[in-house]
């Protein structure tokens, strides 16, 4: 293996057993398998399209586009787009849950809005359930959500142990 390998082997590779996994892959020149987890909780809302809640591949865990639906109705709870988002990321949080992991271990999230002037109501609220370290995020006015929504958050999060290194 050149240098070069090596190096964008290490970049690639996070863990010491997918380092193990790939290495033995390609000294036997066979095809590594990944572990994909479909993750579903009757404590969220049940997706409403063809997608599962969350989707865990090994450590890192994909979670759905999350609304504020009320779980049993499936509908939006009723409020102002403060109420709306508090539910979305109560849905989300028992996705987490689920899955095996918390808000603490999200890496990125995304916010999708119907209207960018309610950026601020949705961060006062985003701070009650992200109070440190917080994720990598994204944020984007659409032209339109599913159902009418004010807002969908999805997340991208880690499952198992995890040590934050930060700046202050």
């Amino acid at each position: 293996m050149s240098l070069s390998s090596r190096r964008l082997w290490r970049i690639v590779c996070g863990s010491a057993r997918q380092k193990r996994a790939i290495s033995s892959a390609v000294i036997n020149n066979s095809p590594m398998t990944l572990t994909r987890k479909i993750i579903n909780t009757n404590n969220a809302p049940r997706p409403i399209a063809p997608y599962n809640q969350a989707v865990l591949l090994e450590s890192t865990l994909y979670v759905s586009g999350c609304l504020g639906l009320d779980k049993d109705s499936m509908k939006l709870v009723e409020g102002d787009v403060t109420v709306e988002t508090r539910q979305a990321l109560k849905n989300l949080g028992h996705i987490l849950n689920a899955a095996g992991s918390s808000f603490d271990k999200v890496l990125k999230t995304t916010i999708f809005m119907s209207d960018i002037n309610d950026f601020a109501a949705i961060n006062e609220v985003y701070k009650e359930f992200f109070t440190r370290d917080y994720p990598a995020r994204s944020a984007f006015q659409v032209g339109k959500l599913p159902l009418n929504a004010r807002v969908e958050i999805e997340a991208v999060a880690a499952v198992g142990n995890i040590k934050t290194i930060c700046c202050h």
